[in-house]
């Protein structure tokens, strides 16, 4: 495994520095650790490290000493932001209301070489994969090096859209570090998107990169760009998938999400709720990585898949991948989905309407290393004819872990051969325990979530109509994602208050 190189330029951000303040940066001799550099007008000039910020200076800052640092960097852009010429380093600037400039922050930017190899047979798969993670992550970092293997090592013909110059660094001449990869300014931010669709019909890429895709334009751009067949690797706000699927702006990006209001057949069909929230369309991006730490990713690699399971309150969990520190990979496989469970082959009969004849009375449910508390708010949120009986002899059903079920599997055996049916499930969450109620009664009516969306919707119009806000009914954790999700639809505020078992949702203007 290729090691980890970095390069940094730090000579030539030290030479837009007044000398008194670049004097004291080289005595600390910290430069691997620097971040960033502050300068405020009246202020002590600070460097500032991982958790640390260090005084430069006990004078202030002066306006010399601004305008000299602001004659040796590139013009200042709208957003307030220069650079200097074949660097990564970033300057932006503060000023006042007159427009002058009163303080600078001074962003050191480092090319790191060989962060691509954790997800390089992701890259080479030839489709268009999401970065997420909190700012200052690496995001930016890995699209530059991702940006340089498409172009040096597989001879694609990569275009970068560089809003920021965050990407190829600052001048008319691209920082060495995105390789052969061509780079395209945009004059001004509001203009990202109309740059990226310009790089598709005037430049004939293979790969488009795109850093910060923040708005619904680009959203839009990005999806007319996968649309035409073009490898799309960009960034966006957000931590992780979950929240890109909340975010009304970027969550066409996953496909976008609305709420669906069933007829009455189609929702026996699906075994469903009437209102149920859908996928509106294909996502724009095959893959989403959500960067943990610098050197720990989760992968999702279907994202249709995993968003249609998300609407369904299922829990995918994404492949994890780590570097070792001897630079190795090491990757965890994504599990199975949490909602769901696995059952052993029973007996019990099924009428003629799909459904077990033991559903038409009262099912006497076995738990057997299953929490009580969490199956008996199972069966009074389905609102299901069934009692937990004390004894595996009592039971029409039994309902154990996987853990349990290997440890004894003779006894279960035994209770498939007295028509009792087993279900095994893969772990003791509220979740697991639902479904596999859910699947004893083959329910095709789910009257609490059919209850709760329709509260939800009745609120959400209350509040469209007379902006007064309005509480909603007490609902358990999957329930209330649901009625979040409906809200976030309509574009009204909504929040949980309360404490368990009386927590809800309260919806607002």
């Amino acid at each position: 495994m290729s090691e980890l190189k970095i390069t940094d330029d730090l000579d030539l951000l030290y030479q837009a520095i007044p000398p008194l303040i670049e004097e004291r940066l080289r005595a600390i001799n910290r430069r691997d650790e620097l971040l960033e550099v502050v300068l405020d007008l009246g202020r002590e000039p600070e460097a500032r490290f991982p958790g640390e910020a260090v005084s430069l200076s006990a004078a202030p800052v002066t306006r010399d000493d601004l305008e000299y640092c602001v004659s040796r960097v590139g013009s200042f852009t709208l957003d307030n932001r220069a650079g200097i010429e074949r660097t990564l380093h970033r300057i932006s600037a503060l000023r006042n209301r007159q427009g002058a400039v009163v303080g600078l922050t001074c962003r050191i930017g480092r090319c790191v070489y060989g962060t691509v190899n954790i997800i390089r047979d992701i890259v080479e798969s030839g489709k268009s994969i999401l970065l997420l993670g909190r700012p200052g992550i690496g995001k930016t970092t890995k699209l530059r090096e991702v940006a340089r293997v498409l172009a040096d090592e597989l001879s694609k013909r990569v275009v970068i859209v560089d809003t920021s110059n965050e990407i190829a660094g600052d001048g008319d001449i691209p920082h060495p570090g995105i390789g052969r990869a061509r780079r395209m300014q945009v004059p001004r931010p509001d203009l990202q998107h109309a740059v990226m669709i310009e790089a598709v019909e005037n430049h004939m890429p293979e790969v488009i990169v795109i850093d910060e895709i923040g708005t619904e334009a680009e959203a839009l751009a990005a999806r007319t760009i996968a649309e035409r067949g073009v490898q799309l690797i960009g960034t966006a706000h957000g931590n992780t998938l979950e929240n890109l699927l909340m975010n009304p702006t970027l969550s066409d990006l996953i496909g976008g999400i609305h709420a669906v209001t069933l007829s009455d057949e189609e929702a026996k069909r699906r075994g469903t709720q009437k209102t149920v929230l859908e996928r509106k369309a294909p996502p724009t991006f095959d893959i989403v990585v959500e960067i943990m730490e610098i050197n720990k990713l989760a992968i999702h690699h279907d994202v249709s898949e995993v968003v249609d399971r998300m609407l369904r309150g299922m829990i995918s969990s994404p492949e994890i991948r780590f570097r070792k520190p001897d630079g190795e990979v090491e990757a965890i496989a994504a599990q199975q989905p949490e909602y769901g469970f696995e059952e052993m082959p029973s007996r019990f009969e099924v009428a003629e309407t799909g459904r077990p004849r033991y559903s038409s009375r009262t099912l006497r449910i076995f738990p057997y290393g299953v929490s009580r508390n969490k199956l008996e708010r199972a069966l009074t949120d389905l609102q299901v004819r069934a009692e937990i009986v004390k004894h595996p002899e009592q039971a029409d059903a039994i309902l154990t872990l996987k853990s349990s079920y290997r440890r004894g599997p003779d006894k279960f055996h035994a209770a498939v051969a007295a028509n009792v049916a087993v279900h095994v499930l893969r772990s003791n969450t509220y979740q697991q325990i639902l479904g596999a109620v859910r699947e004893m009664f083959h329910l095709t009516s789910l009257g609490a979530e059919e209850r709760a969306m329709r509260e939800a919707q009745e609120a959400i119009q209350h509040v469209l109509e007379t902006s007064e806000p309005a509480e909603l009914s007490p609902q358990p954790s999957y329930l209330r994602r649901l009625q979040h999700q409906l809200a976030n639809q309509y574009e009204v505020h909504s929040e949980s208050v309360g404490v368990e078992p009386n927590r809800r949702i309260r919806v607002s203007k």
